[in-house]
């Protein structure tokens, strides 16, 4: 194991920018080794989301150095992998995130350097413009610089391969490799950027043939130029705002009412704690400002634009949010009726979620007669499903997550907040029409395919072995378990557990192999389904380790035939997996 001191002096050899030399100078100087170990003895680990953490010196940290080594790895893993990747070369844009702009500059040197074409993105660009740029100008891979929904302190390095998809196994641990094969840096020099004639500019065309490719979702242009509904927009501080104008402008509608201190891309962020519209509080503005206008519906992207959320006025003039599983649940039923309408035979449709997302669809599917199809969580996993389902003769026109991650259409296997929110305006407008409202609607399908209602929320945990702890207890939990074969806890709320998928153990209660048919995961991940036989009405519940934040996240949706069983059901499953499964209070657990 290498010595702190050594990891220091490397790092300042290595590092040409000042302001993070002096960090690393200053700790020096202040003997400051418990900061120097957590910045300096692990180095950040590159996976399938890429890179992302906090913006520091150090090599756990994000910064230039670190920039330009995933880089170098990056580009030396796709000139090997990749046939002609050279003269295909590579996508790079970036958010408005304090250094995202510096550093999309580094990464398209570094491919420069190596002889690699870039289509480098000028200006501020929302995250699904670069797998739709990918694709379009077919690229060899895709980089942006963007932290999406994170804190203000964070930035991150976002990759998608030739397929226009974000990386999956095996390519993660093939870059992450090939990136500590090519540490030292090539080149700190940017001009080339400026000067090379590797360094194209196609930022125009692909806004263009983005917006011209979003159009074909428009399917009542003249509905939508009369609709009475008002939106307020919000960009919580983000990228989205003008590609929203745009799209609404497309689209046919008026323009809608924008959050005036959320509008203007700000990575100081200085309205909300977390700029995540699912965060509690987060739309608080926009609902004042959608009260003032007495608007209809709220609108949300999150900062990079590749997530939505949306709010709906009630008639007594109160405000509800709708969970992505309601949203994914909405669009799920709209995409469906506008196949039936196509005429094509419903046996070719196809739609995928996560795992952890609601199992609604696929009671929708086995009523309806179309394919439904889960996979791991993370839209790296729903859009390559998407892919081969089509490889398979399907038609994906939808896929989604419950992290409020939407993806629309055969251009962009990724999810797209702008889409998203057209998408959802144009239903409404429709539903309008009918007489009708998207809550009002969403209680006519629980009414036609049953009632579910989710409860997903996290705890929080900063000491790893604290959560390793917490799942071999739940794999052990009446101490007879094995690792061949686990024991997991048999009640739950008084609901019998009959079903267990451990993505982790990789270990399958139904299969007579106990092997499930979804991939292992990296993280732990535990999913439960009880039941209770008095009345039927059934849980699934997943736990799951975050792969970017110090979390344990669960994902508990209920279902039943009465909706007010249900919904005193949920808070008691919460209860028992804190306090008994989790043993909150005993290990020191934060609550959401």
């Amino acid at each position: 194991m290498s010595s702190l001191q050594s990891l220091v002096q490397e790092w300042l050899r290595m590092d040409q920018n000042e302001a993070t030399r002096k960090e690393i100078q200053l700790l020096l100087a202040n003997a400051d080794t418990d900061e120097l170990e957590k910045r300096m003895r692990s180095r950040i680990e590159f996976g399938t989301a890429g890179l992302r953490g906090r913006m520091e010196a150090g090599w756990s940290r994000m910064n230039d150095l670190i920039v330009i080594q995933a880089s170098q790895g990056f580009c030396a893993y796709v000139l090997k992998h990749i046939y002609d990747a050279s003269d295909r070369g590579v996508v790079v844009a970036h958010d408005h995130r304090h250094n995202s702009e510096r550093w999309a500059i580094l990464t398209a040197a570094a491919f420069i350097s190596t002889g690699v074409k870039v289509y480098l993105h000028k200006g501020l660009v929302h995250t699904p413009m670069v797998p739709f740029s990918v694709k379009r100008l077919n690229a060899a891979c895709g980089v942006m610089i963007t932290a999406s929904h994170n804190p203000k302190q964070d930035n991150g390095y976002k990759v998608y391969w030739e397929n226009a998809v974000q990386i999956i196994e095996p390519h993660d641990k093939g870059i992450s490799e090939s990136i500590k094969q090519n540490l030292e840096p090539k080149t700190w020099d940017v001009s080339s950027v400026a000067s090379s004639p590797l360094c194209v500019d196609r930022t125009a065309e692909m806004r263009e043939a983005y917006f011209a490719s979003l159009s074909t979702l428009c399917l009542r242009q003249s509905d939508n130029a009369a609709s009475p509904l008002k939106f307020v927009n919000t960009s919580m501080h983000g990228v989205s705002d003008p590609f929203m104008q745009t799209a609404f402008a497309e689209f046919g509608f008026p323009a809608f009412v924008p959050v005036p201190e959320q509008q203007q891309p700000d990575p100081e962020f200085p309205t909300v704690k977390f700029p995540n519209p699912e965060e509690k509080g987060a739309l608080d503005l926009a609902i004042r400002i959608a009260d003032r206008h007495a608007a209809d519906y709220i609108l949300a992207q999150d900062p990079d634009s590749d997530r939505f959320a949306a709010v709906e006025r009630r008639s007594d003039g109160s405000f509800i949010a709708f969970t992505g599983d309601q949203l994914g649940t909405l669009f799920a039923s709209a995409v469906l009726e506008q196949y039936k309408a196509s005429g094509k035979p419903l046996h070719r449709l196809a739609m995928v979620a996560s795992t952890v997302s609601s199992k609604m669809i696929g009671t929708m599917a086995a009523a309806e007669g179309f394919k439904f199809e889960e996979c791991l969580t993370g839209f790296k996993f729903i859009g390559n499903t998407a892919l081969r389902l089509v490889q398979e003769g399907y038609e994906v026109p939808f896929g989604y997550e419950e992290a409020i991650g939407f993806m629309f259409g055969s251009e962009i296997r990724d999810k797209d907040g702008v889409a998203a929110s057209m998408v959802f305006a144009e239903l409404v407008t429709a539903l309008r029409l009918r007489g009708k409202t998207a809550s009002s609607h969403l209680q006519e399908l629980y009414e036609r395919y049953g009632y579910f209602q989710t409860s997903n929320s996290y705890f929080i945990c900063n000491d790893p072995p604290t959560i390793d702890r917490i799942f071999a207890r739940i794999r052990n939990f009446d101490g007879t378990g094995t690792s061949d074969k686990p024991s997991y806890p048999r009640t739950i709320a008084g609901l019998m557990v009959t079903y267990v998928r451990d993505l982790t153990l990789w270990y399958d209660s139904a299969s007579p192999t106990h092997t499930p048919a979804l991939p292992r995961s990296s993280g732990h991940m535990v999913q439960f389904q009880a039941e209770s036989i008095a009345d039927g009405t059934r849980i699934t519940l997943t736990t799951r380790t975050s792969g970017t934040e110090p979390k344990i996240k669960y994902y508990l949706e209920g279902s039943g035939k009465d909706a007010e069983a249900v919904r005193q059901l949920l808070p008691r499953v919460v209860a028992e997996l804190a306090e008994v499964w989790m043993e909150a209070r005993k290990n020191g657990l934060g609550r959401s």
